[in-house]
Protein backbone atom coordinates (compact mmCIF):
# COMPACT_ATOMS: atom_id res chain seq x y z
CA UNK A 1 0.00 0.00 0.00
CA UNK A 2 1.29 3.46 -0.92
CA UNK A 3 1.67 5.57 2.22
CA UNK A 4 0.81 9.26 2.48
CA UNK A 5 1.21 12.01 5.03
CA UNK A 6 -0.26 15.52 5.34
CA UNK A 7 0.98 18.36 7.52
CA UNK A 8 0.96 22.14 7.90
CA UNK A 9 4.19 24.05 7.28
CA UNK A 10 4.13 27.40 9.11
CA UNK A 11 6.91 29.83 9.96
CA UNK A 12 7.65 33.42 10.98
CA UNK A 13 4.60 34.01 13.11
CA UNK A 14 6.22 36.95 14.95
CA UNK A 15 3.64 37.18 17.72
CA UNK A 16 4.09 40.52 19.48
CA UNK A 17 5.49 42.31 16.42
CA UNK A 18 4.48 45.95 15.89
CA UNK A 19 3.13 47.19 12.57
CA UNK A 20 5.79 49.50 11.18
CA UNK A 21 5.69 52.76 9.27
CA UNK A 22 1.97 53.50 9.55
CA UNK A 23 0.48 56.94 9.88
CA UNK A 24 -1.81 57.81 12.77
CA UNK A 25 -4.55 55.21 12.91
CA UNK A 26 -8.11 55.34 14.07
CA UNK A 27 -8.87 53.48 17.29
CA UNK A 28 -10.63 50.77 15.28
CA UNK A 29 -7.71 50.20 12.88
CA UNK A 30 -5.26 50.25 15.78
CA UNK A 31 -7.25 47.43 17.38
CA UNK A 32 -7.45 45.48 14.12
CA UNK A 33 -3.71 45.59 13.56
CA UNK A 34 -2.91 44.74 17.16
CA UNK A 35 -4.97 41.56 16.79
CA UNK A 36 -3.93 40.68 13.23
CA UNK A 37 -0.96 38.43 14.03
CA UNK A 38 -2.60 36.50 16.91
CA UNK A 39 -5.69 36.02 14.73
CA UNK A 40 -3.50 34.74 11.89
CA UNK A 41 -2.03 32.15 14.27
CA UNK A 42 -5.55 31.14 15.27
CA UNK A 43 -6.29 30.61 11.57
CA UNK A 44 -3.25 28.34 11.24
CA UNK A 45 -4.59 26.19 14.07
CA UNK A 46 -8.10 26.24 12.60
CA UNK A 47 -6.74 25.09 9.23
CA UNK A 48 -4.87 22.19 10.82
CA UNK A 49 -7.96 21.05 12.73
CA UNK A 50 -10.39 21.55 9.83
CA UNK A 51 -8.14 19.57 7.48
CA UNK A 52 -7.34 16.93 10.10
CA UNK A 53 -3.64 16.97 9.22
CA UNK A 54 -1.15 14.56 10.73
CA UNK A 55 0.93 17.28 12.41
CA UNK A 56 2.05 20.92 12.30
CA UNK A 57 5.59 22.26 11.99
CA UNK A 58 6.59 25.83 12.88
CA UNK A 59 10.00 26.78 11.50
CA UNK A 60 11.15 29.51 13.86
CA UNK A 61 10.50 33.14 14.81
CA UNK A 62 7.38 32.23 16.72
CA UNK A 63 7.81 35.42 18.75
CA UNK A 64 9.08 38.73 17.42
CA UNK A 65 11.13 39.58 20.48
CA UNK A 66 13.22 37.78 23.06
CA UNK A 67 11.19 39.73 25.62
CA UNK A 68 7.80 38.44 24.51
CA UNK A 69 5.06 39.10 27.03
CA UNK A 70 3.12 36.52 29.01
CA UNK A 71 0.11 37.43 26.86
CA UNK A 72 2.07 36.55 23.70
CA UNK A 73 3.19 33.21 25.15
CA UNK A 74 -0.33 32.46 26.31
CA UNK A 75 -1.84 33.11 22.86
CA UNK A 76 0.66 30.85 21.10
CA UNK A 77 0.43 28.00 23.60
CA UNK A 78 -3.35 28.11 23.57
CA UNK A 79 -3.05 27.16 19.90
CA UNK A 80 -0.71 24.26 20.69
CA UNK A 81 -3.09 22.97 23.34
CA UNK A 82 -6.00 23.18 20.88
CA UNK A 83 -3.98 21.03 18.47
CA UNK A 84 -3.13 18.63 21.27
CA UNK A 85 -6.81 18.24 22.19
CA UNK A 86 -7.51 17.21 18.58
CA UNK A 87 -4.65 14.69 18.56
CA UNK A 88 -2.45 16.78 16.23
CA UNK A 89 1.23 16.89 17.27
CA UNK A 90 3.40 19.95 16.66
CA UNK A 91 7.13 20.25 15.98
CA UNK A 92 8.85 23.57 16.61
CA UNK A 93 12.22 25.21 16.25
CA UNK A 94 13.43 28.65 17.30
CA UNK A 95 14.74 31.43 15.05
CA UNK A 96 16.95 34.49 15.30
CA UNK A 97 14.12 36.57 16.81
CA UNK A 98 13.33 34.04 19.54
CA UNK A 99 16.45 31.97 20.28
CA UNK A 100 15.84 29.11 22.68
CA UNK A 101 18.27 30.31 25.36
CA UNK A 102 16.15 33.45 25.84
CA UNK A 103 12.68 31.87 25.98
CA UNK A 104 10.79 32.72 29.17
CA UNK A 105 10.69 29.22 30.63
CA UNK A 106 8.34 30.22 33.46
CA UNK A 107 5.72 31.39 30.96
CA UNK A 108 4.78 28.09 29.35
CA UNK A 109 4.47 24.35 29.44
CA UNK A 110 4.45 22.44 26.17
CA UNK A 111 1.51 20.10 25.69
CA UNK A 112 2.44 16.40 25.57
CA UNK A 113 2.17 16.24 21.78
CA UNK A 114 4.44 19.26 21.13
CA UNK A 115 8.17 18.83 20.49
CA UNK A 116 10.68 21.68 20.65
CA UNK A 117 13.69 20.64 18.57
CA UNK A 118 17.02 21.27 20.28
CA UNK A 119 19.11 24.36 19.49
CA UNK A 120 22.51 23.20 20.72
CA UNK A 121 22.68 20.18 18.39
CA UNK A 122 20.86 18.40 15.56
CA UNK A 123 17.72 16.83 16.92
CA UNK A 124 15.22 14.21 15.75
CA UNK A 125 11.75 13.02 16.69
CA UNK A 126 9.53 10.21 15.41
CA UNK A 127 5.93 10.77 14.38
CA UNK A 128 3.70 7.71 14.72
CA UNK A 129 0.19 7.21 13.38
CA UNK A 130 -1.97 4.45 14.83
CA UNK A 131 1.11 3.01 16.51
CA UNK A 132 3.14 2.84 13.28
CA UNK A 133 6.25 4.96 12.58
CA UNK A 134 5.34 7.38 9.77
CA UNK A 135 7.86 10.22 9.70
CA UNK A 136 11.24 11.16 11.03
CA UNK A 137 11.29 14.86 11.99
CA UNK A 138 14.77 16.37 12.02
CA UNK A 139 15.83 19.92 12.73
CA UNK A 140 17.60 22.45 14.85
CA UNK A 141 16.76 25.85 16.26
CA UNK A 142 18.73 28.98 17.04
CA UNK A 143 20.47 28.79 20.44
CA UNK A 144 21.31 32.51 20.37
CA UNK A 145 20.32 35.53 18.29
CA UNK A 146 23.39 35.26 16.06
CA UNK A 147 24.42 32.09 14.26
CA UNK A 148 28.13 31.28 14.11
CA UNK A 149 29.45 31.65 10.54
CA UNK A 150 31.83 28.76 11.16
CA UNK A 151 29.05 26.18 11.50
CA UNK A 152 26.29 25.04 9.15
CA UNK A 153 22.89 24.89 10.81
CA UNK A 154 22.15 21.80 8.71
CA UNK A 155 25.26 19.88 9.81
CA UNK A 156 24.32 16.45 11.17
CA UNK A 157 20.81 16.60 9.75
CA UNK A 158 20.56 13.73 7.30
CA UNK A 159 18.27 10.75 7.14
CA UNK A 160 21.17 8.49 8.08
CA UNK A 161 21.91 10.68 11.14
CA UNK A 162 18.26 10.42 12.13
CA UNK A 163 18.27 6.65 11.92
CA UNK A 164 21.33 6.48 14.16
CA UNK A 165 19.70 8.89 16.64
CA UNK A 166 16.25 7.28 16.74
CA UNK A 167 17.26 3.64 16.39
CA UNK A 168 15.78 0.71 14.49
CA UNK A 169 12.19 1.77 15.04
CA UNK A 170 12.65 4.74 12.71
CA UNK A 171 13.71 2.52 9.81
CA UNK A 172 10.08 1.66 9.16
CA UNK A 173 9.06 5.32 8.78
CA UNK A 174 8.39 6.01 5.07
CA UNK A 175 8.95 9.78 5.33
CA UNK A 176 11.45 12.30 6.68
CA UNK A 177 10.77 16.02 7.20
CA UNK A 178 13.37 18.67 8.04
CA UNK A 179 12.64 21.85 10.02
CA UNK A 180 15.10 24.77 9.97
CA UNK A 181 15.25 28.54 10.34
CA UNK A 182 17.84 29.53 7.75
CA UNK A 183 18.76 32.12 5.16
CA UNK A 184 19.50 29.21 2.79
CA UNK A 185 21.36 30.83 -0.16
CA UNK A 186 19.18 33.97 0.00
CA UNK A 187 20.49 35.60 3.20
CA UNK A 188 24.24 35.06 3.80
CA UNK A 189 24.01 36.34 7.40
CA UNK A 190 21.22 34.27 8.96
CA UNK A 191 22.48 30.68 9.21
CA UNK A 192 22.97 30.16 5.45
CA UNK A 193 23.13 26.68 3.99
CA UNK A 194 23.28 25.19 0.52
CA UNK A 195 19.94 23.96 -0.87
CA UNK A 196 21.84 21.26 -2.76
CA UNK A 197 23.14 19.91 0.55
CA UNK A 198 19.60 19.77 1.90
CA UNK A 199 18.45 17.84 -1.17
CA UNK A 200 21.25 15.33 -0.66
CA UNK A 201 20.30 14.77 3.00
CA UNK A 202 17.61 12.20 2.19
CA UNK A 203 14.60 14.16 3.49
CA UNK A 204 11.33 14.24 1.59
CA UNK A 205 10.65 17.86 2.51
CA UNK A 206 12.41 20.77 4.21
CA UNK A 207 10.09 23.16 6.07
CA UNK A 208 12.09 26.39 6.28
CA UNK A 209 11.60 29.71 8.03
CA UNK A 210 13.19 33.18 7.88
CA UNK A 211 12.40 34.36 4.34
CA UNK A 212 9.02 36.06 4.69
CA UNK A 213 7.84 35.58 1.11
CA UNK A 214 6.73 32.17 -0.11
CA UNK A 215 9.76 30.70 -1.88
CA UNK A 216 10.26 27.29 -3.47
CA UNK A 217 13.79 26.26 -4.41
CA UNK A 218 12.63 24.09 -7.31
CA UNK A 219 9.03 24.32 -8.54
CA UNK A 220 9.30 20.93 -10.29
CA UNK A 221 10.45 19.21 -7.08
CA UNK A 222 9.30 21.38 -4.15
CA UNK A 223 11.28 19.81 -1.33
CA UNK A 224 13.10 22.93 -0.05
CA UNK A 225 10.44 25.50 0.79
CA UNK A 226 9.80 28.73 2.69
CA UNK A 227 6.14 29.14 3.58
CA UNK A 228 6.60 32.86 4.32
CA UNK A 229 5.15 34.80 7.23
CA UNK A 230 1.54 34.23 8.26
CA UNK A 231 0.72 37.97 8.44
CA UNK A 232 2.40 40.87 6.63
CA UNK A 233 3.65 43.57 9.00
CA UNK A 234 4.44 46.49 6.67
CA UNK A 235 4.18 47.65 3.08
CA UNK A 236 7.19 45.53 2.07
CA UNK A 237 5.17 42.40 2.84
CA UNK A 238 2.37 42.81 0.33
CA UNK A 239 -0.19 40.32 -0.91
CA UNK A 240 -1.59 37.09 0.56
CA UNK A 241 0.30 35.54 3.48
CA UNK A 242 -0.19 32.12 5.02
CA UNK A 243 1.04 28.55 5.31
CA UNK A 244 1.41 25.46 3.16
CA UNK A 245 -0.50 22.24 3.51
CA UNK A 246 2.03 19.63 2.41
CA UNK A 247 1.03 16.18 1.20
CA UNK A 248 3.72 13.54 0.89
CA UNK A 249 3.01 10.40 -1.12
CA UNK A 250 5.62 7.68 -1.54
CA UNK A 251 7.41 7.95 -4.86
CA UNK A 252 5.99 11.37 -5.75
CA UNK A 253 7.04 15.00 -5.45
CA UNK A 254 5.49 16.87 -2.52
CA UNK A 255 2.10 18.44 -3.20
CA UNK A 256 1.72 21.97 -1.80
CA UNK A 257 -1.53 23.84 -1.17
CA UNK A 258 -1.35 27.46 -0.03
CA UNK A 259 -3.67 28.38 2.86
CA UNK A 260 -4.14 32.15 3.42
CA UNK A 261 -4.09 33.18 7.08
CA UNK A 262 -3.58 36.97 7.11
CA UNK A 263 -6.43 39.01 8.53
CA UNK A 264 -5.06 42.22 7.00
CA UNK A 265 -3.15 42.40 3.70
CA UNK A 266 -0.86 45.15 2.43
CA UNK A 267 -0.86 46.39 -1.14
CA UNK A 268 0.98 49.00 -3.20
CA UNK A 269 -1.30 50.34 -5.94
CA UNK A 270 -0.70 52.58 -8.94
CA UNK A 271 -3.97 54.07 -10.17
CA UNK A 272 -4.17 55.81 -13.54
CA UNK A 273 -6.61 58.72 -13.12
CA UNK A 274 -6.26 60.12 -16.66
CA UNK A 275 -9.97 59.65 -17.34
CA UNK A 276 -11.10 61.39 -14.14
CA UNK A 277 -12.60 64.86 -14.51
CA UNK A 278 -13.36 65.54 -10.84
CA UNK A 279 -12.21 64.53 -7.37
CA UNK A 280 -15.30 62.32 -6.84
CA UNK A 281 -14.43 60.57 -10.14
CA UNK A 282 -10.89 60.06 -8.85
CA UNK A 283 -12.10 58.60 -5.56
CA UNK A 284 -14.41 56.21 -7.43
CA UNK A 285 -11.56 55.10 -9.69
CA UNK A 286 -9.25 54.46 -6.74
CA UNK A 287 -11.94 52.43 -4.97
CA UNK A 288 -12.55 50.32 -8.09
CA UNK A 289 -8.83 49.59 -8.36
CA UNK A 290 -8.66 48.79 -4.64
CA UNK A 291 -11.48 46.25 -4.86
CA UNK A 292 -9.88 44.69 -7.94
CA UNK A 293 -6.54 44.28 -6.14
CA UNK A 294 -8.25 42.91 -3.05
CA UNK A 295 -10.00 40.24 -5.11
CA UNK A 296 -6.85 38.10 -5.19
CA UNK A 297 -5.84 38.61 -1.57
CA UNK A 298 -8.12 36.08 0.21
CA UNK A 299 -8.69 38.73 2.86
CA UNK A 300 -11.27 41.44 3.38
CA UNK A 301 -9.22 44.04 5.28
CA UNK A 302 -6.48 45.82 3.34
CA UNK A 303 -3.92 48.56 4.01
CA UNK A 304 -2.74 50.39 0.89
CA UNK A 305 -0.06 52.78 -0.32
CA UNK A 306 -1.56 54.39 -3.42
CA UNK A 307 0.23 56.33 -6.17
CA UNK A 308 -1.89 58.39 -8.56
CA UNK A 309 -0.57 58.43 -12.13
CA UNK A 310 -1.56 59.63 -15.59
CA UNK A 311 -2.12 62.91 -17.42
CA UNK A 312 -5.06 64.72 -15.88
CA UNK A 313 -6.49 68.22 -15.57
CA UNK A 314 -6.72 67.45 -11.83
CA UNK A 315 -2.93 67.67 -11.55
CA UNK A 316 -3.01 71.30 -10.37
CA UNK A 317 -5.89 70.59 -7.98
CA UNK A 318 -3.99 67.70 -6.37
CA UNK A 319 -0.94 69.95 -5.94
CA UNK A 320 -2.85 72.37 -3.71
CA UNK A 321 -2.01 72.28 0.00
CA UNK A 322 -4.11 69.78 1.92
CA UNK A 323 -6.00 68.32 -1.05
CA UNK A 324 -4.21 64.95 -1.09
CA UNK A 325 -4.83 64.48 2.62
CA UNK A 326 -8.50 65.34 2.15
CA UNK A 327 -8.75 62.78 -0.65
CA UNK A 328 -7.04 60.18 1.55
CA UNK A 329 -9.54 60.87 4.34
CA UNK A 330 -12.42 60.50 1.88
CA UNK A 331 -11.04 57.16 0.70
CA UNK A 332 -10.82 55.92 4.28
CA UNK A 333 -14.43 56.92 4.89
CA UNK A 334 -15.65 55.24 1.69
CA UNK A 335 -15.16 51.64 2.85
CA UNK A 336 -14.39 50.66 6.40
CA UNK A 337 -12.38 47.53 5.53
CA UNK A 338 -9.77 49.41 3.46
CA UNK A 339 -7.24 51.84 4.96
CA UNK A 340 -5.16 54.13 2.74
CA UNK A 341 -1.99 54.78 4.68
CA UNK A 342 -0.36 57.04 2.08
CA UNK A 343 -1.52 58.76 -1.10
CA UNK A 344 1.16 59.98 -3.50
CA UNK A 345 0.63 62.24 -6.51
CA UNK A 346 2.62 61.28 -9.61
CA UNK A 347 0.15 62.71 -12.09
CA UNK A 348 1.09 65.23 -14.79
CA UNK A 349 -0.73 67.85 -16.82
CA UNK A 350 -2.14 66.79 -20.20
CA UNK A 351 0.13 68.06 -22.99
CA UNK A 352 -0.50 68.67 -26.67
CA UNK A 353 2.70 67.17 -28.06
CA UNK A 354 1.71 67.96 -31.65
CA UNK A 355 1.40 71.66 -30.80
CA UNK A 356 4.71 71.64 -28.94
CA UNK A 357 6.47 70.03 -31.89
CA UNK A 358 5.01 72.51 -34.34
CA UNK A 359 6.17 75.53 -32.33
CA UNK A 360 9.81 74.64 -32.98
CA UNK A 361 10.97 75.87 -29.58
CA UNK A 362 12.94 73.99 -26.89
CA UNK A 363 10.17 71.44 -26.20
CA UNK A 364 10.24 70.46 -29.88
CA UNK A 365 14.02 69.97 -29.78
CA UNK A 366 13.72 67.94 -26.58
CA UNK A 367 11.00 65.72 -28.07
CA UNK A 368 13.15 64.98 -31.12
CA UNK A 369 16.02 63.99 -28.82
CA UNK A 370 13.71 61.66 -26.89
CA UNK A 371 12.50 60.15 -30.18
CA UNK A 372 16.11 59.41 -31.13
CA UNK A 373 16.67 57.56 -27.85
CA UNK A 374 13.60 55.40 -28.43
CA UNK A 375 14.59 54.65 -32.03
CA UNK A 376 18.11 53.45 -31.17
CA UNK A 377 18.20 52.21 -27.56
CA UNK A 378 21.29 50.03 -28.21
CA UNK A 379 23.32 53.15 -28.97
CA UNK A 380 22.12 54.73 -25.73
CA UNK A 381 23.14 51.66 -23.72
CA UNK A 382 26.66 51.90 -25.19
CA UNK A 383 26.77 55.60 -24.39
CA UNK A 384 25.69 55.03 -20.77
CA UNK A 385 28.30 52.29 -20.30
CA UNK A 386 31.01 54.57 -21.68
CA UNK A 387 29.98 57.35 -19.29
CA UNK A 388 30.16 54.93 -16.36
CA UNK A 389 33.64 53.83 -17.40
CA UNK A 390 34.84 57.42 -17.85
CA UNK A 391 33.82 58.15 -14.27
CA UNK A 392 35.36 54.93 -12.87
CA UNK A 393 31.92 53.62 -11.89
CA UNK A 394 31.05 49.91 -11.93
CA UNK A 395 29.62 48.61 -15.18
CA UNK A 396 25.86 48.26 -15.26
CA UNK A 397 24.98 44.60 -14.78
CA UNK A 398 22.01 44.79 -17.13
CA UNK A 399 20.08 47.46 -19.00
CA UNK A 400 17.59 46.31 -21.61
CA UNK A 401 16.36 48.22 -24.64
CA UNK A 402 12.87 48.11 -23.15
CA UNK A 403 14.15 49.79 -19.97
CA UNK A 404 15.84 52.52 -22.04
CA UNK A 405 12.57 53.27 -23.84
CA UNK A 406 10.69 53.37 -20.53
CA UNK A 407 13.29 55.76 -19.09
CA UNK A 408 12.94 57.97 -22.16
CA UNK A 409 9.17 58.05 -21.70
CA UNK A 410 9.46 58.93 -18.01
CA UNK A 411 12.05 61.64 -18.69
CA UNK A 412 9.86 63.13 -21.43
CA UNK A 413 6.84 63.31 -19.14
CA UNK A 414 8.87 64.82 -16.29
CA UNK A 415 10.64 67.50 -18.36
CA UNK A 416 7.54 68.57 -20.26
CA UNK A 417 5.56 68.71 -17.05
CA UNK A 418 8.20 70.98 -15.48
CA UNK A 419 8.27 73.17 -18.59
CA UNK A 420 4.51 73.60 -18.59
CA UNK A 421 4.48 74.37 -14.88
CA UNK A 422 7.19 76.96 -15.49
CA UNK A 423 5.10 78.65 -18.17
CA UNK A 424 2.32 79.11 -15.64
CA UNK A 425 4.47 80.94 -13.05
Amino acid sequence: MTESLTFIHAADIHIGAPFRGLRALSEEWGRRLAEAIPQAWDRVVDAAIDRNVDFVVVAGDIFDSVRASYRDYSRFFQGLWRLDEQGIPSYLCTGNHDPLSLWQQDFFALPPSATMLAADRPDFALYERDGRPMAMIGGRGYPNKVWSPSESIAAGLTRADGLRFLGKEAQAAPFAVGVLHTGLNLDPVKAPTDPRALRRAGFDYWALGHIHRRTIDNEDDPRVVFSGCIQGRDVRETGPRGVYEVKLIEGRAPQLTFIPTATVVWERLEVDVSACSSIPDLISQVMRESFAANGNDFCEMMVTRITLTGATALHDVLARAGVLEEVRAALNEAYSEFYCDALVDRTRLPLDEAALRSEGLFPAVFLRAADAVRENPAREIDYIQEEFLARNLPMLSSLSEKQVRCLADEATDLVLDLLVQGDGD
